[in-house]
């Protein structure tokens, strides 16, 4: 028996244009790629920009694209996890991404974002994934691993990290490299061109789950 899992409501209420907010912790390198993407272009908004930082490098390139930011957590003038639920309707969020976004996402936002939430981690899931696992400290071990491949990995986002359904996944040959930096370098790459197309096929309402397998048509 094939059961089919649509992942959102934009067939029943097609929308214009997809609005995602993008969490992030770093420099926002995947930010600027999903902004500059010609895959996102005219069907997906960036309608945010969330950091657990409050001077968080990625602010500027949002600022550059008139983009809202804003800071989550406990800090003096951060939005508590508490609010950001209404926050996020009444931006009218359709999708959340996690690009570089190294905090754990509340229960109450999964369950009310469910498979509407999506992260990009650099490396081949389910390995050197898991609570720690990110930015150099993933290259790192990729390295002394001696693995011959790593890659970058979109899923969604569940409770726990790294741990929810495979999107889409994209390989580098590593055979050769002398150090974890050369592998973030090639894995980068590949992160900034698999992040726009998951989230243009989200927009396209391409993406479902059958079977228990998450397929992009």
């Amino acid at each position: 028996m094939t059961i089919f899992y649509y992942l959102t409501n934009f067939s029943a209420t097609k929308i214009k244009n997809l609005n995602i907010a993008v969490f992030v912790s770093g420099r926002g390198s995947n930010l600027k790629a999903i902004l500059n993407s010609d895959l996102t272009k005219n069907k997906v908004i960036v309608k945010a920009v969330f950091s657990d930082k409050k001077n968080c490098p990625a602010f500027e390139i949002a600022s550059e694209h008139s983009v809202k930011c804003f800071s989550v957590g406990d800090c003096e003038g951060c939005i508590s996890y508490t609010n950001i639920i209404s926050l996020l309707e009444s931006l009218e969020i359709n999708l959340i991404v996690l690009a570089g976004f190294i905090k754990l996402i509340p229960n109450s936002v999964v369950a009310e974002y469910r498979n509407r939430i999506i992260n990009i981690h650099p490396a081949l899931l389910p390995s050197f994934g898991g609570k720690g696992m990110y930015g150099r400290k993933v290259h790192e071990a990729v390295f002394k691993s001696s693995a011959k491949v790593s890659g970058a990995t979109v899923h969604f986002v569940d409770e726990s990290y790294d741990t929810g359904k495979i999107i889409a996944q994209r390989c580098v040959d590593i055979s050769d490299v002398k150090s974890p930096d050369e592998i973030a370098e090639r894995v980068l790459k590949v992160e900034h061109e698999i992040l726009p197309y998951v989230i243009s096929k989200f927009a396209d309402d391409k993406i479902k789950i059958i079977n228990e397998r998450v397929v992009i048509e």
